[in-house]
């Protein structure tokens, strides 16, 4: 029997009893009623328990249902990790609204783009940050109400750029705030801008059902027990903190602020606070490390650090394990919600040589469990590569943790779900055990410290400079930052400039970390019909 004629569609409808959308804002709901004396937030002398941030989060809430925020409202945060990040996670949502969080490390141009793009309504800025939003501020076409926030366990000298302190905007709201769920679970709760590849960054869109079940499975693939203690070492910028601040509510765990990475301060605060996890670029990984001998403190247990990009070198992981560090290797992009694949370790690996073992944890992996779909395939074809782990082709996802979409861009969304598929454009191949490892990005992007920098948009600014003939950026394997964009220039005949000059000029044009770190000027190889041949570029700055 089939149809309306089964009686398992027959009087067997969703009701208020029955069915509720996805949400991670219920998981801090029910952390505060079941531990409300739990600490939930650290950040140096301010401690809140599980009852206070859930408050606050509401008085968040109500305060900007007050200003007329709602559904599908923009809220724009430019923040570090501080409390008031992890509120705004929770309390931008309650209100209906979308959270959109920008890179701290972002110039004014693009920041006034993202605002104008996602036509924010209000900004909550730290004072730290004035200078650049002061002129972001300037160059947008919106008039977002400006609300700022001094960092009272750091106090910034920044200026204020509204008339709203945050302290007393959500001490103007009501605590008990009867916020609700979302209408529906694929309301946008997040908004996350790319690095432009070409011309203007995309706006990523997360919906509350991608976020709640990615916050679930971080749970899972960290195997973090009730009561982790996390340590912000991740920007919470970055893909929403990989979905980690929902994530921590599900087991009532503590989320440690870090302000700024500083050696001695994350030494610390690992060993005084209990710290149990913890995640980060590669550049945290360094800083680890490098720490002098006198800042370094030893450790009664294992932490759990978790990164992305680039693996790690035999070496990095070897001297982190003798620090007191487990390292998990993930992979994911920000149309991902994060990490959504994970280089899961096997205990018969552990007996293999040190050779074999650096080559399995080269891999990035295979899916988490949130994740539906993860393949190789033939981007011409929509076919699976060969397991061989040789035959080369585009890494692919498809599930309930790819993003809604690219923000008012149809044309970019349609091409990146061609075929039924999110195509990350990274190249990769797929080993017999079913586990995917890259090979190249085909979008040439370049990732320095966690950070993603296009090729592209640094070798605009270079083709800018008056003695340059031709330019191509790629990446140049880094220990400290994994990687670092690496200039190959071209003079134009009789042009005289120095790599000292050419870098000063690129900062003076764009953030600085997207800036070269190295210059080389050369005759560029290029192809029979004149294309620049990367591939060899690439090879040339492996080697420097």
């Amino acid at each position: 029997m089939a149809g309306n004629g089964s009686p398992y569609t027959r009087d067997l409808d969703r009701t208020a009893a029955n069915y509720a959308p996805l949400s991670p804002l219920s998981f801090l709901a029910r952390a505060a009623d079941v531990f409300p004396d739990r600490t939930a937030v650290v950040h140096g002398s301010q401690r809140f328990d599980y009852r206070t941030f859930y408050r606050r989060c509401r008085a968040l809430a109500s305060a900007l249902a007050g200003l007329g925020i709602g559904r599908n409202d923009t809220v724009t945060v430019m923040l570090s990790n501080v409390p008031p990040m992890l509120e705004a996670h929770y309390g931008v949502p309650m209100a209906g609204a979308v959270l959109h969080s920008l890179n701290t490390r972002l110039d004014a141009a693009i920041i006034a783009f993202q605002l104008d793009h996602a036509e924010s309504r209000v900004v909550i800025t730290d004072r730290e940050f004035a200078p650049v939003m002061r002129q972001a501020l300037a160059l947008a076409r919106v008039r977002p109400v400006v609300i700022d926030y001094s960092d009272p366990v750091y106090p910034q000298e920044g200026e204020r750029l509204g008339c709203i302190d945050y302290d007393a905007f959500v001490a103007s709201g009501d605590p008990n705030f009867a916020w609700s769920l979302p209408e529906d679970e694929w309301d946008a709760i997040t908004l996350n801008y790319t690095s432009g590849t070409t011309g203007n960054p995309k706006g990523v869109v997360y919906h509350h059902r991608g976020a709640y079940l990615l916050a679930q499975a971080n749970i899972l693939t960290a195997s973090m027990a009730k009561h982790p203690v996390y340590l912000w070492t991740l920007p919470m910028f970055h893909c929403n903190g990989w979905c980690f601040p929902w994530s921590l509510s599900v087991v009532s765990g503590t989320h440690v602020c870090l302000r700024w990475v500083r050696p001695k301060a994350i030494w610390d605060l690992i060993a005084d606070e209990g710290v149990t996890h913890l995640c980060g670029a590669p550049i945290i990984m360094s800083t680890l490390l490098g720490t002098p001998p006198v800042d370094k403190r030893s450790l009664d247990r294992t932490v759990e650090f978790f990164t992305a990009a680039a693996p790690p070198p035999e070496s990095v992981l070897a001297a982190m394990k003798d620090a007191g560090f487990n390292v998990t290797h993930l992979y994911g992009l920000t149309e991902v919600y994060g990490p959504a694949v994970v280089n899961d370790w096997k205990g018969e690996w552990d007996g293999l040589p040190a050779d074999e073992q650096a080559a399995k944890k080269a891999r990035q992996g295979v899916r988490y469990v949130a994740l539906e779909g993860l393949t190789v395939m033939d981007p011409a074809t929509m076919t699976p590569v060969p397991a061989d782990g040789q035959t080369l082709g585009e890494v692919m996802f498809r599930g309930n943790v790819v993003m809604k979409g690219y923000l008012k861009n149809r044309e970019a969304t349609e091409e990146a779900f061609a075929g039924g598929w999110f195509h990350s454009g990274d190249l990769g191949v797929l080993h017999p055990d079913g586990y995917i490892q890259l090979k190249d990005r085909s979008k040439d992007i370049i990732i320095s410290g966690g950070e993603n920098i296009s090729s592209i948009e640094v070798e605009d600014v270079l083709y800018k400079h008056p003695a340059v003939q031709a330019a191509a950026v790629v990446a140049r394997p880094d220990e400290r930052w994994g990687e670092t964009p690496c200039a190959f220039v071209e003079l134009k005949a009789g042009a005289q400039t120095s790599e000292e000059e050419i870098i000063a000029f690129c900062r003076a044009r764009m953030a600085h970390f997207k800036a070269p770190r190295t210059v080389v000027f050369c005759e560029l190889p290029k192809t029979s019909t004149g294309k620049i041949q990367k591939f060899a570029l690439r090879e040339r700055a492996r080697g420097l």
